[in-house]
């Protein structure tokens, strides 16, 4: 796979085992905030199993995600995600996407882990004892039972990154969507809570500046002021990210 630049569609070769109907798809999509453009994607079909979004921060990778689950619309263009419209049909969303916050504070709503669980499957109509049920039966399944009665306060920030995810695979979402999950945990917590996303059978877009473990993703989209400077896979994606940050950071320490 060839790196590609700006907006440029990439090619159906890339879409791999999955159909765009099963994936995402950006057209002639513009995001504004008052006065000024946040992101400009002209034609985008996002269908690997893995895809990590980088760029400098304000580069748009958070609207970007934001917009494949409906918590953001387009300003002009459409996204569609699982075949669905996110203008149309944005209500059906959360059966289809999961997104997981940069910080799990903002993501936990329930006291124990046993409720959070759970939360999403009585949100889609099934009864509170059948619901309890089956978030037993998830957390067992990950070795986290024990956790069931805890208080989601008690857990460390790895803890409660990992029940955020449960939460979002009870409902068995097709696509998982996540802003910078690492970004506050130590370098052993990443790497056990990456070993398990990385087993997981969702497409994941994943926001992130951990470089180690992106380079084991199938592809890597590079944002520079809300447009994609870069798009292809690690090997070529990273070094030339890497180089370009390399060379402004000169560039600061010169005129500084």
């Amino acid at each position: 796979m060839s790196a590609t630049v700006r907006g440029e569609a990439p090619r159906e070769s890339r879409h791999g085992s999955r159909g765009v109907a099963e994936g995402i798809v950006f057209d002639e999509v513009q995001f504004r905030r008052a006065d000024r453009q946040v992101l400009a994607v002209s034609g985008l079909c996002l269908a690997e199993r893995r895809i990590g979004l980088i760029g400098d921060n304000g580069s748009g990778k958070s609207t970007m995600l934001r917009l494949m689950n409906g918590l953001l619309l387009p300003t002009r263009g459409r996204v569609e995600v699982a075949g669905l419209d996110t203008v149309r049909h944005r209500k059906r969303l959360p059966a289809k996407v999961g997104f997981l916050f940069q910080n799990p504070d903002h993501q936990l709503i329930f006291p124990t882990v046993g409720e959070e669980v759970a939360f999403g499957l009585t949100e889609r109509g099934i009864p509170a004892p059948q619901a309890r049920q089956q978030a037993m039966a998830l957390l067992d399944r990950y070795g986290c039972a024990q956790w069931a009665d805890c208080n989601v306060n008690e857990l460390s920030g790895g803890q409660k990154q990992l029940v955020c995810i449960l939460a979002l695979l009870a409902t068995e979402p097709s696509i998982l969507l996540m802003d910078e999950p690492f970004a506050s945990l130590d370098l052993p917590t990443r790497l056990r809570l990456y070993r398990r996303i990385r087993a997981l059978p969702q497409l994941i877009v994943m926001a992130s500046h951990d470089f180690e473990l992106l380079t084991e993703f199938d592809r890597i989209i590079w944002l520079d002021a809300g447009h994609i400077r870069l798009d292809g896979r690690p090997a070529e994606v990273l070094p030339a990210y890497r180089a370009q940050a390399t060379i402004v950071g000169a560039g600061d320490a010169l005129t500084s």
